[in-house]
């Protein structure tokens, strides 16, 4: 395994677990209800975490690269919005 790979998914673990809690907090501040909190938390997390594979295993560099400039570029934006 190339060492950037590691390297894009470490990156990606990071911004993805930042996505994970504001999606949750959220869910949580317009519907209000703990069971729909934990579905979005159980959804985000497997597919940043289907995603994580995906990227360790058989993604190209340049998309890989893209994803996790997306990913970090989204949790930048949702911090910074709420």
């Amino acid at each position: 395994m190339e060492p950037w790979r590691i390297i894009a998914t470490a990156l990606l673990a990071v911004a993805g677990v930042l996505l994970v809690l504001v999606i949750m907090a959220k869910v949580r501040d317009h519907t209000s209800s703990s069971g729909q909190v934990l579905i979005s938390g159980v959804v985000t997390f497997t597919a940043l975490a289907l995603l994580g594979v995906l990227m360790l295993t058989v993604l190209p560099a340049l998309l890989t690269w893209g994803i996790v400039v997306v990913a970090v570029a989204a949790a930048s934006v949702m911090l910074l919005a709420s």
